[in-house]
């Protein structure tokens, strides 16, 4: 694996080439019909305000250290160095807004190298520094073994189950099948912290 880098990114911060892969990375996840509840695929416009609309990270490889290591690149190297991305967002309005949800995606071409995990980890250091308490993930389906491995791993408390929650394509097979989601939970912070943000007065 050698060393990976975490960078954080904003859709002003990367060129329209680095965007359209990730765009189309993001498309081929939600063609495999398995691990996100979109149908069809987002266009553009859509996709930006889905996954840039507060922070989104994408993690490289292969000895780049900060994102002008790779600006300019061609869509080939893009997909040598980009091996995944996340979103961190507010998961509920409101006065619940300080639990926030991710969004996961390693590439195809990268997975089996861990990737998932330490992007994982990196997920429980950005997300309190943007201000969140805790961690929901409302839709862990329960055939992504992999990603339940990843969270129960992380010490993420298994909240809840929803039977029959998504209507997904079967590995390697024709057809659709239904399956259960598990509800993920994780406080991100210390007991004090929460204490505090219950007696904050500042707007």
């Amino acid at each position: 694996m050698g060393f990976v880098t975490v960078v954080p990114v904003k859709r002003t911060s990367i060129p329209d080439a680095l965007f359209e892969h990730l765009h189309t990375l993001f498309n081929s996840i939600l063609d495999e019909g398995r691990t996100y509840p979109q149908e069809f695929e987002l266009s553009g416009q859509a996709f930006e305000d889905y996954y840039f609309g507060e922070i989104a990270d994408a993690w490289v490889r292969r000895d780049v250290e900060k994102i002008e290591d790779i600006l300019g690149k061609d869509v080939k190297e893009y997909k040598e160095h980009v091996v995944g991305m996340y979103y961190v967002k507010p998961n509920y309005p409101g006065r619940s807004s300080h639990c926030c949800n991710g969004g996961f995606i390693v590439d195809p071409s990268h997975r089996g190298a861990g990737y998932g995990y330490i992007l994982g980890m990196s997920y429980l250091q950005f997300a309190p520094r943007l201000g969140y308490l805790a961690s929901v993930f409302n839709l862990v389906y329960a055939n992504n073994t992999a990603s339940l491995k990843i969270w129960d791993k992380l010490g993420f408390t298994r909240a809840g189950l929803i039977p029959r929650a998504g209507r997904l394509r079967k590995k390697g097979e024709d057809g659709e099948e239904f399956v259960d989601a598990v509800v993920f939970w994780k406080s991100l912070v210390a007991d004090e912290a929460w204490t505090k943000r219950v007696t904050r007065t500042e707007p």
